[in-house]
């Protein structure tokens, strides 16, 4: 099932907030439509996000009927900022349109026609290669999982995270693909239910072991001895190595150093960002009250309580076993192996 395709001049998105009772698809024929279904959560995951952003920027360019070279790149640049402010922390999302503006400016073309014909084959080559780059996750990832393996993961870094496949579930297909007989724990992932609305739908699909716990079981679970590792998907990973991801990994992490299992983090490169030196520095965003204080749209908490609601926790490098990319497995000192594999010169 495609979590986004183009048809006809419109972006086809699959809203993932009526996942898993039913299959619903919105149809964008503008930016501000992508921009909305980014900021609802309709469209999510890092590199989906940012595939969704770039689809998005296009069709703000189109609609916007540019005479000249002048007035397309300043209407690209407009829609663009509408696009990075929905959501802050995913950091593919300004890393999608910033290549798409950089493609834009590096072109010698003049004419609005060939230029929106760049920006769409750009975004394409966008989508490509995260599914192409997902794979190649799965692959390096999946030579970490023993057979038989129990994982143990958080929120939805699948498939419907990505343009398809999935980074943490791409793992986990893989392993799976490979005849290693892996299951899987799924945390529901509070307060949107992630874990229980779409990783375990998912892994369904594919047929694979899936037990859904809710998120403070997983502390329990491995007391018990039932989880071998644990493998995550990130929205933002800083220079040393610190991960930004759905808010409860950070305590995952903590569990697994305790209990003396491997923690893994798969993420493809567009999601490193050596800009920024520790994870102090990633912008972490906050929404709704409304998400913890209802459930379904049911109220599950007194009318008026204060809420504090950040979607992403910092997990600190020291605490990553391993960073797989599409390039190779990063291993500590992120601080150079990081580095190493976004230049080009790292192991692969």
């Amino acid at each position: 099932m495609d979590t986004m395709r183009w048809e006809n001049g419109t972006l086809v998105l699959l809203d993932q907030t009526k996942l898993p009772g039913m299959v619903e698809y919105i149809h964008c024929r503008d930016h501000e439509t992508v921009a909305e279904a980014i900021r609802s959560l309709r469209v999510r995951g890092a590199p989906a996000i940012g595939a969704a952003a770039a689809y998005g920027l296009v069709l703000g360019v189109l609609a916007a009927g540019a005479k000249n070279r002048e007035q397309l790149l300043a209407r690209a640049r407009e829609v663009a900022g509408v696009l990075a402010s929905t959501r802050p922390t995913a950091v593919n999302l300004a890393w999608a349109l910033n290549r798409l503006l950089a493609r834009l400016e590096a072109s010698t073309a003049t004419e609005p026609e060939e230029l929106t014909g760049l920006l769409l084959s750009e975004a394409h080559t966008i989508y490509r290669e995260d599914l192409e780059g997902n794979k190649r996750i799965g692959q390096f990832g999946q030579e970490l999982v023993p057979h038989g393996a129990r994982i143990l993961t958080h929120c939805n870094a699948g498939a419907l995270a990505t343009a398809g496949y999935g980074t943490a579930l791409g793992v986990i297909r893989a392993a799976h693909e490979a005849g290693k007989q892996v299951s899987v724990y799924a945390d529901e992932t509070r307060p949107l239910l992630q874990g229980a609305r779409l990783t375990t739908w998912e892994l369904i699909q594919d047929n694979i072991p899936v037990t859904l716990i809710t998120d403070n079981m997983a502390a329990y679970l491995m007391a018990r001895g039932m989880v071998d590792l644990v493998v995550v998907g990130a929205d933002r990973i800083a220079a040393n190595g610190d991960v930004a991801n759905k808010i409860g990994t950070y305590g995952l992490a903590v569990l697994a150093k305790e209990h003396g299992l491997p923690f893994y983090v798969a993420a493809p490169l567009s999601t490193i960002d050596l800009s920024l030196a520790s994870g102090k520095d990633i912008p972490i965003e906050e929404r709704e009250p409304e998400e913890v204080t209802h459930l379904a749209g049911v109220p599950v908490a007194p009318a008026g309580v204060k809420v504090w609601n950040p979607a992403f926790d910092v997990t600190p490098a020291r605490l990553v076993t391993a960073i797989i990319t599409d390039r190779g497995v990063a291993r500590p000192p992120y601080g150079e192996s990081l580095a190493g594999l976004v230049r080009g010169n790292g192991v692969v």
